[in-house]
C-alpha cells in the first residue's frame, strides 16, 4: 500500500499496522475487475481466457432464447482479437433514466448493469449475475462495439473498461439489425492470450445441440489454408438433444434404434432431455441449467435419476424380468439402471440458485420433483408404446445388477488392501517419508527399468514410484469386475490409500484419506508411452473423476532430445526446439561437434539426467489435467478408446502434427 501523508507530520494511527479509515479502498466502476479478475472469469491462463468469449456469446444466445435471434457468428482475427456478432435486437442505445447516459454504455461499463433482472426482457438467461459483458470490456485493452437498430449504426469504443467517447451514430442500419462486440483480451491481466480454435468449436457446438435452430458459426482469420480460405465450421441441431446424443454416442454400439426423447414444462420449468443405451459399462450423464453445463449435477440431475430408477424399476418388476435376480438374491440398485446410459438434460429456470459464481451445481429444491414427475409420466408412456426397446433395458439392467454382483467381492479385496484399512502398501511402491498429503506427489511410471532410475533420482522426502508393468486395463470396454480384478489398478487405488463408494453408490470415491496431492503420469515420450498415458487417463476420467476435478492429476513432460556440444548439454522437448538449438550452435551452417540423442524412453537417461528435466520442482514442467468440456472429453475417450476404428483414424489424421511416430 502506497504511503500517506498528513502535513508531514505521522500520527499514531500510521504506524505500521495501524488499520484506519484510511486503509479502506473502495474500486470504482470496472476496477474491481482488473484487481480481481479470477473473482469473475475463474483464472487469468487458458479458461479464463476463452470464458471472455463465452460471457459475450452468452448474451447473444439470451436474444435466442427470447426469440430474436437466429444466427451467432464468432471470428478470431489476426491479432487473436475476437468478434462476436448476432442478429439479435440490438443492445438498447436510448438514454439510460437513471445514469444519465446511454444504455450501450451502462450496459457495457457497469457492473450488474442488464436487462436479465427483468423478467419482461429476458424470461431465463445464463449470465445472471449481469456482470459478463462488462467484465470482458474490463478485462480487454481494447473493445468496440457495433449496434443496428432503428435503422441507425451506433458505436463506442473502450480501454480497458473505459469508453473513449460517448455513444454516436454513424450511419444507417438499413434492414441489418444486432449487436457486433470486438474486443482484445489484454496482456497485462492474462498470462495466455493465443486462443484455442478446438476450445471455442466444443463450446458452441454445444450451444448448438441446446438451441435447437439457432446457427453458430466460429472463422479463424489467423492463418489462411492452401487454397487461401480460412478454417471454419458451422454449427446447427434441427433436432437438438436428439442430435446432441447421436453425436455423443457416434463411437458407441448403441442398443435403441433412436434416442428416447422427453419434452415438458411443470410449475414454469421447461424441461428437455434425450438418453440411450449402448454396449458400454460407464455412465454418461451431461446436465445443463439455462445453457449452463453444470458439471457437478445439481437438483434436476437428482430429479432425473430417481425418476429413471422408479420408472423403470417399476416396469421391470411388473414384467417379472426381475424374478431371475430375486432368485439369486441379488437386489437392483440405482447405479444398474445407468450403466451403459448416455443422457443429457437441460432445464430452464428463470431465477437458478447457483453454488458460488461458477455455476455447476444447481440448488433449487423445487426443479428436483418437477423433473422426478415429468420424466415417471413420459417415461412410463414409452415403455408401454415401445416394448422391444423397454425388455432390451431392463436386459441391460439385469446384466449390470449381476455384473455389480461379482464385482463387490473383488472391490472389496480392494478395501481390504488399503493402507488405510489395515493393509500393506503395493510391493513396488517407493513411498515418500513426508506424511502431508499437501506436498506429497505419487509418479506413475512405465515399467520396471524407468522406475528404476525414478526411484535413484527422486527426491525421497516428497516423491513417491509406482511403476506400472506395461500397459493398464482399457476400462472403457470392461466391465466393473475386471476394473477391480487388474493387479494394476489395484496397486493404484492402495497407493493412492483412497476408498471406493458403497455398492449403492459403487462410481463415488472418497478422497479423505488421498495419501497424495500430486498424481503425476510419468511416461515415456513415445506413441507407446502416449498410449499408455491415455489409457491411465481413461481410467481416472471413468473411475476417478473426483481426482481430476479437484485438480490432482498431473501429466510430466521428458524431453525428447538432448543436444551436445563440447561441454554443453541442453535438452529440446519438440522437433522445432530441436532443430531451432542446432541452428544456434552451429558455425556458418557447419554442424560438426553437435551431438543429438533422441530419448525414446525413460529408461535412457541416467537419474540425474531425469530429475533436472523432468522431476525437479524448480525445473521441471508439468501438465494439468482439467476438464474444460465435460461432454467433449466423454466423446473423446469413447472415441480413442472404443472399438469403431475409423472416428480414431480421423482423429489421428487431425492431430497428426501433434503425434511423434517413431520409425
Amino acid at each position: 500500500m502506497s504511503e500517506l501523508e498528513n502535513n508531514g507530520v505521522e500520527s499514531p494511527e500510521m504506524n505500521q499496522g495501524a488499520y484506519t479509515a484510511q486503509n479502506i479502498q473502495v474500486l470504482e466502476g470496472l476496477e474491481a475487475v482488473r484487481k480481481r479478475p479470477a473473482m469473475y472469469i475463474g483464472d487469468v491462463n487458458v479458461r479464463g481466457l476463452h470464458h471472455l468469449v463465452y460471457e459475450v456469446v452468452d448474451n447473444s444466445i439470451d436474444e435466442a432464447l427470447a426469440g430474436y435471434c437466429t444466427h451467432v457468428e464468432v471470428t478470431i482475427h489476426e491479432d487473436n482479437s475476437i468478434s462476436v456478432r448476432d442478429n439479435g435486437r440490438g443492445i438498447p442505445t436510448d438514454m439510460h433514466p437513471k445514469e444519465k447516459k446511454s444504455a450501450l454504455e451502462v450496459v457495457m461499463t457497469v457492473l450488474h448493469a442488464g436487462g436479465k433482472f427483468d423478467k419482461g426482457t429476458y424470461k431465463v438467461s445464463g449470465g445472471l449475475h449481469g456482470v459478463g459483458v462488462s467484465c470482458v470490456n474490463a478485462l480487454s485493452d481494447h473493445m468496440q462495439v457495433d449496434v443496428f437498430r432503428d435503422g441507425k449504426h451506433f458505436v463506442q469504443e473502450y480501454a480497458k473498461g473505459r469508453p473513449l467517447y460517448a455513444v454516436k451514430v454513424v450511419g444507417e442500419s438499413n434492414e441489418d439489425r444486432g449487436t457486433l462486440v470486438h474486443f482484445h483480451p489484454d496482456a497485462e491481466i492474462f498470462s495466455v492470450t493465443v486462443y484455442d480454435y478446438n476450445v471455442l468449436a466444443a463450446r458452441l457446438r454445444e450451444l448448438a445441440f441446446l438451441n435447437k435452430g439457432l446457427r453458430l458459426s466460429l472463422t479463424d482469420r489467423r492463418q489462411p489454408m492452401e487454397d487461401g480460405s480460412f478454417k471454419s465450421d458451422s454449427f446447427y441441431s434441427a433436432e437438438g438433444l436428439k442430435d446432441f446424443i447421436a453425436y455423443l454416442d457416434a463411437t458407441r454400439t448403441v442398443l435403441m434404434p433412436e434416442p428416447i426423447y422427453i419434452e415438458g414444462e411443470k410449475n414454469g420449468v421447461p424441461v428437455e432431455l434425450s438418453m440411450e443405451y449402448n454396449d458400454g459399462f460407464s455412465e454418461n450423464l451431461h446436465s445443463y441449467v439455462n445453457n449452463i453445463n453444470t458439471i457437478e449435477g445439481g437438483t434436476h440431475l437428482t430429479g432425473f435419476r430417481l425418476g429413471l430408477t422408479k420408472t423403470l424399476g417399476d416396469y421391470a418388476r411388473k414384467s417379472g424380468m426381475l424374478d431371475k435376480l430375486d432368485k439369486q438374491k441379488i437386489e437392483i440398485k440405482g447405479d444398474d439402471f445407468r450403466e451403459g446410459l448416455t443422457a443429457v438434460i437441460s432445464v430452464k429456470v428463470s431465477e437458478p440458485q447457483f453454488e458460488g459464481q461458477t455455476k455447476t451445481k444447481l440448488g433449487n429444491s423445487e426443479v428436483s420433483a418437477v423433473v422426478s414427475q415429468l420424466v415417471s409420466e413420459k417415461l412410463a408412456y414409452f415403455l408401454e408404446e415401445h416394448p422391444k426397446e423397454a425388455k432390451m433395458i431392463v436386459e441391460k439392467v439385469v446384466l449390470a445388477a449381476t455384473a455389480r454382483h461379482a464385482a463387490r467381492k473383488a472391490r472389496e479385496l480392494v478395501q481390504r488392501k488399503s493402507v488405510f484399512s489395515g493393509g500393506s502398501l503395493p510391493g513396488k511402491l517407493a513411498d515418500c517419508s513426508e506424511r502431508n498429503p499437501e506436498v506429497c506427489e505419487l509418479f506413475l511410471v512405465e515399467g520396471d527399468s524407468a522406475g528404476g532410475t525414478a526411484k535413484q533420482g527422486r527426491d525421497r522426502k516428497i516423491q513417491a514410484i509406482l511403476p506400472l508393468r506395461g500397459k493398464i486395463l482399457n476400462v472403457e470396454k470392461a466391465m466393473q469386475h475386471k476394473v477391480f480384478e487388474s493387479e494394476e489398478i489395484k496397486n493404484i487405488y492402495t497407493a493412492l490409500g483412497v476408498t471406493l463408494g458403497t455398492e449403492e453408490d459403487s462410481k463415488a470415491l472418497n478422497l479423505e484419506k488421498l495419501r497424495y496431492h500430486k498424481v503425476i503420469i510419468m511416461t515415456d515420450a513415445d506413441v507407446d508411452g502416449s498410449h499408455i498415458t491415455t489409457l491411465i487417463l481413461t481410467f481416472f476420467f471413468r473411475h476417478m473423476r473426483e481426482m481430476i476435478e479437484q485438480g490432482y492429476v498431473y501429466i510430466a513432460t521428458p524431453p525428447l532430445f538432448m543436444v551436445k556440444k563440447g561441454k554443453l548439454e541442453r535438452y529440446c522437448w519438440t522437433e522445432e526446439e530441436r532443430a531451432a538449438l542446432v541452428e544456434e550452435l552451429s558455425e556458418g551452417g557447419r554442424v560438426k561437434g553437435i551431438a543429438v540423442q533422441r530419448y525414446k524412453g525413460l529408461g535412457e537417461m541416467n537419474d540425474h539426467q531425469l530429475w533436472n528435466t523432468t522431476m525437479n520442482p524448480a525445473t521441471r514442467t508439468l501438465r494439468q489435467v482439467t476438464i474444460e468440456n465435460a461432454t467433449e472429453a466423454d466423446r473423446v475417450f469413447s472415441m480413442l478408446m472404443g472399438d469403431d476404428v475409423e472416428p480414431r483414424r480421423e482423429f489421428i489424421q487431425q492431430n497428426a502434427k501433434y503425434a511423434n511416430i517413431d520409425a
